[in-house]
């Protein structure tokens, strides 16, 4: 990727971060964004832990599904 590419990369980022922020000040969106950040770790953690239990089984977590 080209730096002329990252660059408008980033400007997109930051549009659509705006845009999604609406009147929100930046200061109370952090709190959310921080939030989601979060939980996508947390959601990879499980993934890799059941991952491991299910191994022996040759099951992947992300191929099971609830009823």
């Amino acid at each position: 990727m080209s730096e002329e590419q990252k660059r408008l990369l980033e400007q997109q980022l930051w549009a659509i971060a705006d845009l999604l922020r609406g009147k929100m000040n930046a200061d109370e969106y952090k709190n959310y964004v921080l939030g989601f950040i979060f939980l996508k770790y947390l959601s990879e953690k499980q993934e890799i832990y059941a991952d491991n239990l299910l191994k022996q089984e040759n099951l992947k977590y992300a191929d099971l599904y609830y009823i």
